[in-house]
């Protein structure tokens, strides 16, 4: 059954509000970053690291920033996509990519931007037989 007018005007509120949480998180980070030094970030008092694992820990904790920056990015690309197909083409909102069949409501309540009826890995689950 296709989304109401109501259903498709609470998706768009969802996806708007996802998109501002993800802009502050990337404006957040750029800001922390953007005017320390790696020495301020770390809080350390001097430019030699104590211990090889502290360069390690200081490595690791900026390529998990990079990796959460990369997704948000990603997210904000699938948001702007699905406000676009929104706008364009309300009365193909929701349905799927793949199949043709409408998207479940409640999974376009927890992923608005989705465009399948499954999620992309659902055939890499554990259990799963082809």
């Amino acid at each position: 059954m296709p989304l109401t007018s109501a259903q498709r005007r609470q998706i768009e509120q969802r996806l708007v509000e996802e998109r501002a949480r993800i802009e502050r998180s990337l404006d957040r980070e750029v800001d922390i970053h953007s005017g320390d030094t790696e020495q301020d970030r770390a809080g350390d008092l001097s430019l030699m690291p104590l211990h090889q694992a502290d360069v390690g820990t200081d490595m690791m904790a900026q390529e998990v920033d990079a990796s959460n920056a990369a997704r948000m990015s990603r997210e904000l690309t699938e948001i702007d996509l699905a406000l676009e197909r929104l706008y364009r083409h309300p009365e193909r909102f929701g349905v799927c990519e793949d199949t043709g069949a409408d998207i479940p409501l409640e999974r376009l309540r927890i992923i608005p931007w989705a465009r399948t009826c499954r999620p992309a890995n659902d055939d890499a689950r554990p259990g799963k037989t082809r």
